[in-house]
């Protein structure tokens, strides 16, 4: 009869599990963005900092492209600190003004920030360290670039086209795209590219910076007029004949000085 119990208490556990995680999963949030996803997300995991709010100016990253618009990055000081004041700092030093994409991979990612454009170069600040963190490398990151040397990131970065869970925790990934996402999906590909995109200008929106203008577009050299054939040159009009210049009046012959009679 022991034996039966047991048994009865086996079954009745299992058939039990299903229906606790089905409860489970009904019970959990249903997410409208990524960074509110994040957001609740790390609100369940004990002794991580929390990260800013998504509309604090102060941590989101306007990057206006040549592809036609604005870009906005929500940055996450909670899990790279020190990545963060870099770019920010920078950004305030409008050296990422007029930098271009110099590698873009599809399928892959996009990498500017360099002043060379070749993927050597750098700012004059010192690297930053590593900050490895949990931000998986999904569509959208923003993460650190670096050379094989781990502490090496300096102000060049690269944005996320699709997942690459192989680079977790190997690069600093810093912040993600929230808004304007079609503008990333448009920079010109190329290990370099022929045409590189550009940032045209950078900013940190505390900063109170002005609203997208499209960069201007430089009108097409039409090279020298062409003369069709069978068409008459166009002349120039024949100058009209100078006035006949008319002699300068003779001068009025000065006067006496009248003296007074007495």
């Amino acid at each position: 009869m022991r034996v039966l119990a047991a048994l009865a208490m086996m079954m009745a556990s299992l058939i039990a599990v299903p229906a606790q995680a089905q409860s489970r999963s009904q019970a959990q949030p249903k997410f409208t963005t990524p960074a509110k996803a994040a957001q609740v997300l790390e609100d369940n995991v004990t002794g991580r900092p929390a990260p800013p709010p998504v509309t604090d100016k102060e941590n989101l990253w306007l990057l206006d492209l040549s592809t036609g618009g604005r870009v906005t990055i929500w940055l996450r000081p909670d899990v790279a600190p020190k990545m963060v004041e870099r770019i920010k700092t920078l950004t305030r030093r409008h050296f990422y003004d007029g930098l271009t994409f110099h590698r873009v991979i599809d399928g892959f990612m996009a990498q500017g920030g360099d002043p060379k454009g070749d993927g050597t170069g750098g700012s004059d600040l010192p690297n930053v360290p590593a900050e490895f963190n949990y931000l998986p490398h999904v569509r959208g990151s923003v993460a650190a670039a670096r050379a094989d040397d781990p502490n090496s990131a300096n102000s060049q970065f690269y944005i996320v086209f699709q997942p690459r869970f192989s680079l977790d925790k190997k690069y600093t990934v810093f912040g993600r795209v929230i808004d304007g996402m079609q503008y990333v999906d448009k920079i010109e590909r190329g290990e370099p590219p022929a045409n590189p995109s550009r940032i045209v200008h950078a900013y940190v929106a505390a900063d109170n910076p002005p609203a997208y203008v499209p960069a201007p577009v430089a009108a097409p050299n039409l090279g020298a007029p062409v003369t069709l054939p069978g068409a008459a040159p166009a002349t120039k009009p024949a100058p009209r004949p100078a006035p006949a210049r008319r002699s300068a009046p003779k001068a009025a012959p000065a006067k006496k000085a009248a003296t007074a009679t007495k």
